[in-house]
């Protein structure tokens, strides 16, 4: 049969079935068989002969045909799980069946009331007709019959696994297969690496993405704040009944840890060979990352290592999420930790070589799946610190970062980026990773500079904050606390870092701009103790900084100055309305970029970009633990009184009952974007929502903790003034030496606690992960497109 011939039968068979008033008995295999019959369709084939006007017509008008054509195609599937697929027809069938599922699903989904159809039982159909099972097992719903078939069909010799068989007579029974050996690749908890086989690859690629889009059922639930919906097609095919779970997380994982872009090596290989290993990453990665979910959307708190012994027996009930808890060798952490470091890095090595290797595009799907095990495994959290390894996970984020800023479409790729770094920098270790020297030159699109890892991200978190689109703004709370977090352990900031970091002090800390905003006097407070923990910490090594403060010393008087009386803020925000956003303005030190580089871009008109809930407010992302002698932290009660008495933004945010930043007081109201840029310009509108008073000013004027920087200025100026004067200088160089071995101990006040916001998981984040990570998913499946023009309620798509 040719192929057009065998396509013209097929979309023959699509034609009867939407112009079929009368059902089809579901008994009738000669009409039924046309649709998987055929030996040459393609994925691509089956989305272009079946389109979505049609499958919706058959739900409307003939709903029996479509229920028929759902139940005959899961009946094909579970008799091939059952056989093992011994014959190409057979496979072919599979093949077919497992692509008209994925194309119809997301139509029986959009539909409310078609969607319990998957989990009710078919009456009078036994698991694929056959006879010999008890009643009950009988009875499975769809749904279930569906998952555990697309499970066998992954370990299915011959087909998706590569056979163990002796000789040419035995065979391998279905039932009694051991999935446990035949785990895709070498890697955690498995040693031998089977062959690569691309048709292997093909055919697993097609199952899973019948999976992921049994999976997303999630994307046509509206967000709600209410986690506790669970996902019936993870819970299910992530519970015991599932006998292949732990083999195939393994696979996954394995398999996407693995995998090495560059073609074993040899440059420009890509070219040469299609990587059919790719799409297989791709589709495995996704699996992972939603199928890796809290129970019930419980934040994962995990137990103190104490307690470690009782958790490993009980663990969550979603095996995926329990075996990732508790990987626990060394070898196993370093492998998986080498292969994201690794395959986060290819798109930066395509930079300064190009062509050579094939450039990956899923590292947004590598991020997440590096918070879940961040998240879900806190020992492998320790681990990634142990070593300057973070390091390697630091450097792509921080590129990412910079080179998404003035996309709009990558906002979500921003806030990943910025929360893993929240993560690592409420651990102690992570702030002392950063003193080790950067060496390596990625080309980013940022000023030239010699220094460490803690300077790239001060130069980095500086460009965001000032060169940035406006929505990144909810970001800059959680872009400061990460300098906060890390600054008691930085031991030489470069002075390229100290200029940036003044300069944001100086853009933040202008009258108008603390004026214009009820929680933008935060950043400021965030600033001074970063200051404050450098000055009283590390004093030593930091004569840049302290240079830097005295050059900028009027920012800090003025600041201590600053007028509250009525006349004096509405002066202020008059000004605002003439002068042009100030943040934005370049620093005087604004020096030329790294070359090679390519500056960041906007995103492409007609870019498509799915939306996002709004994050919770910092108090509500993070807990405030407190460093204690030994080093070890502990957490502080909000209403501990000594605690408020150093820089507490967050009883200092109390003073404003109305939180600018739309329904983030109220944890349980989420804003799609467009509801919030409504609300923001509404805001912006009545001025009667919220201003500035001179109370307001005052409540939080006075806990501005400036004295230790004042102390400093009060000790040190005059004594670099007598310098300069006594020795005519004008050379930085001499001020830099006095600077490094002076000292001022026992001339500042008493060293405060050091306070560190450790991220904290909640279910406004939780929606927020959920949200974004089946957003990622949406638009980067788009050959087929398997969801487009569907109605998705989890977010909205939007077109640049």
């Amino acid at each position: 049969m040719g192929s057009t011939d065998s396509k013209l039968n097929f979309r023959k068979a699509v034609i009867q079935l939407t112009t079929k008033t009368q059902p089809v008995e579901a008994t009738d295999d000669a009409f039924w068989d046309q649709f998987w019959a055929d030996t040459t369709t393609t994925v691509q084939d089956v989305f272009a002969l079946v389109p979505a006007a049609e499958i919706r017509a058959v739900r409307e008008e003939s709903p029996s045909n479509l229920a028929t054509l759902c139940y005959k195609a899961v009946e094909k599937l579970v008799q091939g799980a059952e056989s093992g697929c011994p014959t190409e027809r057979e496979k072919q069938v599979i093949l077919n069946c497992t692509r008209i599922l994925s194309r119809i699903l997301p139509y029986i989904f959009e539909d409310q009331d078609w969607r319990g159809f998957f989990w009710s039982t078919v009456p009078g159909a036994g698991r694929a007709g056959t006879d010999e099972l008890d009643d009950d097992d009988g009875a499975r719903p769809l749904a279930e019959s569906l998952l555990l078939a697309i499970a066998d069909l992954l370990f299915c010799p011959d087909f998706t696994v590569h056979s163990h068989r002796r000789g040419p007579d035995s065979v391998e029974n279905m039932q009694s297969i051991d999935s446990c050996e035949y785990i895709w690749e070498a890697g955690v908890g498995f040693a031998q690496s089977p062959p690569l086989n691309y048709i292997h690859d093909l055919n697993r690629t097609e199952l899973l993405r019948l999976l992921l889009t049994c999976f997303s059922e999630a994307m046509y639930l509206p967000s709600s704040s209410d986690n506790n919906v669970l996902n019936p097609w993870v819970t299910f095919f992530c519970s015991t009944e599932n006998r292949h779970a732990l083999p195939l997380f393994t696979s996954l994982l394995n398999v996407v840890c693995a995998y090495d872009p560059v073609g074993y090596g040899i440059p420009y290989n890509h070219l040469l060979f299609s990587d059919y290993r790719e799409q297989l990453v791709e589709q495995a990665l996704q699996i992972l990352i939603v199928t890796l979910e809290h129970d019930g959307g419980v934040p994962h708190r995990t137990p103190s290592p104490s307690s470690m012994e009782e958790q490993e027996s009980a663990g969550p009930e979603n095996l995926f999420v329990n075996y990732l808890s508790r990987i626990h060798r060394e070898e196993d952490y370093d492998f998986v930790l080498k292969g994201l470091a690794r395959l986060l890095t290819n798109p930066l090595t395509q930079t300064y070589l190009p062509n050579s290797t094939k450039k990956i595009q899923f590292h947004q799907e590598l991020l997440v799946l590096f918070w879940k095990l961040c998240d879900f495994n806190k020992k492998f959290l320790f681990f990634v610190l142990k070593s300057s390894d973070v390091l390697d996970i630091l450097v792509p984020i921080l590129f990412y970062l910079n080179d998404a800023r003035a996309d709009q479409s990558r906002v979500g790729l921003m806030h990943i980026g910025v929360f893993i770094l929240l993560l690592l920098s409420g651990e102690r270790n992570f702030g002392v990773r950063l003193n080790k020297p950067y060496s390596v030159h990625v080309p980013m699109d940022i000023p030239v500079f010699t220094g460490t890892h803690a300077d790239l991200l001060i130069v980095v978190f500086h460009k965001i904050i000032t060169t940035g689109h406006q929505r990144l703004q909810p970001l800059f709370d959680c872009l400061l606390t990460i300098v906060v977090n890390v600054s008691p352990y930085l031991k030489s900031l470069s002075m390229v870092a100290a200029n940036k970091l003044l300069h944001l002090l100086e853009a933040f800390s202008t009258s108008w701009f603390l004026f214009s905003v009820a929680q933008n006097h935060h950043l400021v407070f965030f600033l001074l103790e970063a200051f404050n923990n450098i000055i009283q910490y590390q004093f030593d090594g930091n004569c840049n900084l302290v240079y830097a403060i005295i050059r900028k010393r009027n920012v800090f008087h003025q600041l201590a100055n600053l007028p509250s009386d009525p006349a004096s803020i509405q002066k202020a925000l008059q000004r605002k309305r003439k002068s042009p956003d100030v943040i934005s303005r370049t620093s005087s030190q604004e020096t030329v970029s790294m070359e090679g580089s390519h500056p960041a871009v906007p995103a492409e008109p007609g870019t498509l970009k799915t939306s996002l809930v709004a994050i919770p407010g910092i108090d509500k992302l993070t807990e405030k633990s407190q460093v204690s002698e030994d080093g070890t932290m502990v957490s502080v009660s909000k209403g501990d009184p000594t605690h408020t008495a150093h820089s507490d933004q967050t009883a200092v945010a109390g003073t404003s009952d109305t939180e600018s930043n739309s329904g983030r007081e109220n944890e349980d109201v989420f804003y799609t974007e467009s509801e919030m840029e409504r609300r923001r310009l509404s805001n912006a509108s009545s001025t009667s929502f919220w201003s500035p008073t001179q109370e307001w000013v005052h409540s939080w004027k006075c806990k501005l903790p400036l004295q230790t920087i004042m102390r400093l200025l009060q000790v040190l100026v005059p004594q670099v003034e007598k310098i300069c004067i006594d020795k005519g200088l004008t050379d930085e160089s001499e001020i830099l030496k006095f600077l490094q071995h002076g000292t001022l101990v026992g001339l500042l006040p008493v060293p405060h606690p050091i306070l560190i916001r450790k991220y904290q998981a909640n279910a406004g984040t939780a929606m927020w992960f959920r949200t974004y990570m089946w957003g990622v998913v949406y638009l980067r499946n788009v050959d087929p497109p398997i969801w487009y023009d569907t109605d998705v309620r989890l977010f909205e798509i939007q077109r640049m």
